[in-house]
């Protein structure tokens, strides 16, 4: 799949991974390692459809140390860590004038496939969207973000998990925090993202409903992601994580 000049990537790279860290080791955390390579690597590697230099890895905490490890790809600074938003916030200027699409991934979500991006980016396309969100279906009560459609099955929001109501509690489709976004219109609506949450953060997940409100198309990829969606928070997950690749 050729996507040259059609599309970059903001993978968010700057956490310090606190509940990560140990007595023996402080290195930030997409540079925690598994299978004898930081988290990181997986993320890249699965994304390499899309020219490295089209990869801007957003990054903060011990930022020497993530590009050091990562050499040939852009890079973004976010100095404080102020939500998934406010993140790829920090990319904007390597963003600015771009008239394609922009993937946003995680640096610490390395099970993700090539072939899962892929798709997303095929959907993206092919629906002529201006934001595509990946979804997982899942009977497992995760603490992801819910995704909430009308009754035509159109998206409407996303809900953060503990903002839930017991009805919402038991939708099924989850919010993998994955989208493709059109670059432009996405810088646009992150300046209208707010942060009047109980963690004072601004999250990427307001941004497709703000585009709905405005008349954006939004479309949804619905994929039985299985474990694709964990991501790596603590060192129970982290040992999770390592078992999942090590047998791929």
């Amino acid at each position: 799949m050729k996507m040259k000049n059609k599309i970059k990537a903001v993978v968010l790279a700057a956490g310090k991974g606190t509940r990560l860290q140990t007595e023996t080791t402080d290195v930030p955390k997409v540079m925690r390692e598994v299978c004898g390579r930081p988290l990181l690597s997986f993320v890249t590697d699965a994304l390499s459809f899309i020219e490295k230099e089209d990869i801007i890895l957003v990054v903060g905490y011990k930022k020497e140390e993530v590009m050091r490890g990562s050499p040939g790809y852009t890079f973004a600074f976010q100095e404080q860590q102020l939500g998934t938003g406010h993140a790829v916030m920090a990319a904007a200027d390597e963003l600015k004038g771009f008239e394609g699409a922009v993937l946003v991934c995680y640096g610490d979500m390395p099970i993700i496939k090539r072939s899962t991006y892929e798709a997303l980016v095929e959907t993206h396309f092919k629906q002529n969207n201006d934001c595509t969100i990946l979804t997982a279906q899942s009977e497992d009560n995760m603490q992801f973000g819910r995704i909430i459609r009308d009754e035509n099955g159109d998206f409407v929001e996303v809900v953060e998990d503990r903002d839930c109501t017991p009805e919402q509690k038991v939708i099924t489709e989850l919010n993998s925090g994955v989208y493709i976004f059109c670059a432009q219109l996405l810088l646009e609506t992150l300046k209208e993202i707010k942060n009047n949450n109980d963690q004072n953060e601004y999250y990427l997940t307001d941004a497709p409903a703000i585009m709905r409100g405005k008349g954006a198309k939004i479309g949804l990829l619905k994929r039985d992601l299985g474990d694709e969606i964990i991501g790596v928070n603590n060192l129970k997950q982290l040992k999770q994580v390592e078992g999942i690749l090590s047998k791929r």
